[in-house]
């Protein structure tokens, strides 16, 4: 008997079996479907697909034999990867050096041998895909061709497994770093919150305090300082909201939807000429009542925030599906220009308008709309006209 030889490049051949996280592991379909395969068109009685360790064979996939792992001074496997030609031929075991005396050969009959290497993109070979027989044989050239497509085969789904694998691990760490930013800006909001309503008393102190002191510039200087804190202020809580908008949990329970949008007006504390049509229907509600008041709170309060009317109009309708509640939420506002309406969802992204009392969005209140319906099994959608108004239009499963 002759050991395979090591071949020259055996440590890249190495790091490279181990790039696809195969060894070790259990017998799966896709790899045991191919070597059945191979097993029935050849009519033979055993099909492998392996993968040389550094002393072992692994055996991925064992149609016929026993065994998941040989020896690798054993292989046959061990000297195909080794040959230069396509396939690597062996018609009778016992009439070669190399193998006449082989441990395989007298102990489990291993006649024949026909194996194609799994060369890997880089041209490292893996391992094999290959077929024993208890009998001296020949293969024919259909034979040939079939077991070196079907080894290229397995190269495929070895690199989709590999791909897979760093597609979750990208995933995870994503998530990790998601999880980080969420916490970091979690921090930083909560820590500024503190500060910035210092600063909005202490101005208010001021101007009582220094009133007859400051001339109209100053007082005015206290005014912008003071309404600067006010739209920082409202941008961190949009932060937090936005961030904090994965942690309600989904509890679901019973709720008159009339009431809920009731409590809502009551806390936009409107004080404009408004008009706010509900649903016709007042249905009783079956979901997460938290994360739809949220988004109620979003939606109505930008409806009027961004409306130049003498009257703001908002109509808000409901209709309940099977496995969904459908929503409407209209208005007579200032509309969102065409260019802008794919990409407004998108987190700090704004239309450029200046609300009611001139101030500019900071592009976070419809992104933490859209991300919490999403998280309700949902998706939103929009249609607006410049001038005239915009309609939402979005879903929750129930």
């Amino acid at each position: 008997m002759i050991a395979p030889k090591i071949p020259s490049n055996e440590s890249a051949r190495l790091a490279a079996v181990y790039e696809y996280k195969l060894i070790d592991t259990l017998p799966e379909s896709d790899f045991d479907n191919i070597t059945s395969i191979i097993a029935a068109i050849f009519n033979i009685p055993i099909s492998l697909i392996t993968l040389l360790d550094v002393d072992r064979n692994f055996l991925k996939s064992h149609y016929g034999f026993p065994f998941n792992e040989a020896p690798r001074d054993l292989s046959f496997c061990g000297h195909a990867i080794m040959c230069e030609d396509d396939i690597f031929i062996i018609e009778d075991s016992r009439k070669d050096e190399r193998f006449h005396d082989n441990p395989i050969v007298k102990e489990h009959n291993a006649i024949f041998y026909a194996g194609v290497s799994l060369i890997n993109p880089d041209g490292l070979p893996l391992g094999t895909l290959c077929v024993f027989d208890t009998k001296p044989r020949k293969l024919t050239a259909l034979q040939k061709q079939v077991l070196i497509a079907m080894a290229k085969q397995v190269v495929n789904l070895f690199e989709l497994r590999k791909r897979n694998i760093q597609l979750r691990e990208t995933k995870e760490e994503l998530h990790i770093q998601n999880e980080n930013l969420k916490n970091f800006a979690g921090h930083v909001s909560h820590d500024m919150k503190m500060p910035l309503a210092n600063m909005i008393v202490t101005t208010d102190i001021l101007r009582k305090k220094y009133n007859t002191v400051l001339d109209a510039k100053g007082i005015e200087y206290l005014d912008y300082l003071k309404q600067s804190s006010f739209t920082l202020s409202d941008y961190i809580s949009g932060l937090l909201n936005h961030y904090e908008s994965d942690k309600l949990d989904n509890v679901r329970e019973s709720f008159d939807l009339h009431l809920l949008l009731e409590e809502i007006v009551d806390l936009l504390n409107i004080n404009i000429d408004c008009e706010i049509n509900f649903p016709e229907i007042n249905e009783e509600l079956y979901c997460n009542r938290a994360a739809l008041e949220q988004i109620f709170l979003n939606l109505i309060g930008n409806s009027l925030k961004y409306n130049d009317k003498e009257k703001v109009i908002i109509d808000i309708a409901c209709k309940k599906r099977k496995s969904q509640l459908e929503f409407k939420i209209s208005d007579n506002g200032i509309g969102i220009p065409k260019d802008k309406q794919k990409e407004i969802f998108n987190l700090f992204s704004t239309v450029g308008n200046l609300d009611r009392n001139g101030n500019k969005g900071h592009g976070i209140g419809l992104s933490t709309v859209q991300k919490l319906i999403n998280n309700l099994g949902g998706k939103i959608k929009l249609e607006s006209e410049l001038g005239k108004g915009t309609t939402f239009y979005f879903t929750i499963a129930i």
